[in-house]
């Protein structure tokens, strides 16, 4: 399980979006470290909130900017955020309940979350960008 790193593959244009997407893997690497690490379930457990959170937000944020400017692919953008904080949920519960190992979910997260990007996100910030948003 590696760190993610910043590079051109994450980078879709539109700042606010681009830092959030920053402060995202950051708070996944931070919680890999504390899983590799062997910090204590309850520093661990804040780290996944805080990333469930965030990831919430980020989600939010995505959403209406792309609602605001018409994208047209918004309803398979939300429909796909929507599917992942489900997962993200449904794993914090599982591993609360010890059913789930935490490296096999975070190496999930870690490539679902570059994919995520490449493959939903890319397609939004060069739409925003032809319309002025950067």
């Amino acid at each position: 399980m590696t760190l993610l790193t910043w590079n051109h593959a994450t980078t879709i244009g539109i700042r606010a979006m681009d830092d959030q997407h920053g402060v995202l893997m950051d708070t996944m690497n931070e919680l890999r470290l504390a899983v590799v690490h062997g910090d204590p379930w309850e520093q661990v457990n804040d780290l996944l909130d805080r990333l469930i959170a965030f990831a919430r937000m980020h989600f939010g944020s995505e959403e209406q900017l792309m609602e605001q400017h018409g994208f047209p692919g918004f309803a398979s953008h939300r429909a796909e955020h929507r599917r992942l904080l489900k997962t993200l949920i449904d794993s914090a519960h599982k591993l609360q309940r010890d059913d789930i190992r935490m490296r096999p979910l975070l190496c999930s997260l870690q490539s679902y979350f570059v994919d995520h990007i490449a493959e939903f996100d890319r397609q939004y910030g060069p739409w925003l960008n032809e319309r002025g948003i950067h």
